[in-house]
């Protein structure tokens, strides 16, 4: 991979469709879910809009114009620290571009810029159960299982058949 092709930069306007497209392949992916692609564009749309929801990151190959790989990063106050923790989400790598340092690039970009910040807690994500892949690369950029399971209650996506009872 040549650095010098590649371009870490906060998402545009001009990204949607990219996002949209690689939120849609991570559901598929990593959860056997199909997102309705009107709503995702949406949400995707209010967080372009509104940095008080949270922002994403992107690689850019410059060469090509192509985003290679995002995340976006959404906030969760912490009263016992006064600080903010940072979110990991959507994180997506395209399939050609996996296995060449992408994530580890764009985490250290974020991590770097959340120490800057000064009211940056730290940084949390959740991954699917199973998607081990996922779970060996945040191990592997220092991200740890922290003592925590998840639980919610889902309005708006329906609970997979295929999950366990």
């Amino acid at each position: 991979m040549n650095q010098s092709d590649l371009h870490i930069r906060l998402a545009e306007p001009r990204d949607l469709e990219s996002l949209v497209t690689y939120n849609v392949a991570l559901a598929s992916e990593t959860e056997d879910r199909q997102l309705e692609r009107d709503l995702l564009q949406c949400g995707v749309e209010a967080i372009l809009a509104d940095a008080s929801k949270g922002f994403y990151v992107v690689m850019e190959h410059r060469p090509t114009g192509q985003i290679i790989g995002q995340l976006l990063i959404t906030f969760e106050w912490s009263d016992w620290r006064n600080a903010v923790f940072w979110w990991l989400q959507s994180v997506y790598v395209h399939k050609d571009w996996r296995r060449q340092g992408v994530f580890k690039t764009l985490y250290d970009y974020v991590l770097a810029k959340g120490k800057r910040q000064g009211n940056v807690a730290g940084i949390r994500l959740y991954v699917e159960q199973d998607n081990v892949v996922a779970q060996g690369v945040y191990a592997y950029v220092g991200l740890a299982s922290a003592p925590y399971k998840v639980f919610e209650t889902d309005f708006i996506l329906p609970t997979r058949t295929s999950e366990k009872s």
